[in-house]
């Protein structure tokens, strides 16, 4: 059974291992996931969201510091800055993931990997970042 809260702490941890580290995105899925026992499906939505989120930096960067009044990214901690990535990341490519899954998601790794100072930081980020998403379509 797929696990998407660890495959999304799976990303973030590979975000950051990326982000500081510089390696080269295959080299930190090869490193990180090999000879780990996980179920199949956790490690592909987590390369998914990993690989996806990696190639889209350069669109959500912009859209981070947009939303980040008064921050610039450089500025912010690494952890912050990657999980921003991911979640803006589940938000705008995973449109089958209702938007407060995501940021609920998001806002449990900050508690987790972070501190109470970022879960109100990613909280507002995203937030607002949320608002400016089209609104869906009506059912007909």
């Amino acid at each position: 059974m797929v696990s998407r809260r660890k495959a999304r702490e799976l990303a973030l941890q590979m975000l950051f291992q990326w982000d500081i580290g510089r390696h080269e995105p295959a080299q930190v899925v090869r490193t990180f996931l090999g000879g780990r026992q996980l179920a199949e499906e956790t490690s592909e939505f987590a390369r998914s969201l990993f690989e996806g989120t990696v190639a889209e930096t350069p669109t959500l960067d912009p859209l981070i510091a947009q939303h980040a009044q008064h921050w610039r990214l450089d500025r912010m901690a690494a952890v912050d800055r990657n999980l921003l990535r991911l979640a803006l990341y589940e938000l705008f490519r995973h449109p089958e993931t209702p938007p407060a899954v995501v940021i609920n998601e998001a806002l449990e790794l900050a508690r987790r990997f972070s501190g109470e100072e970022s879960v109100e930081f990613v909280n507002g980020v995203l937030d607002a970042a949320r608002k400016s998403l089209p609104s869906p379509e009506p059912a007909t």
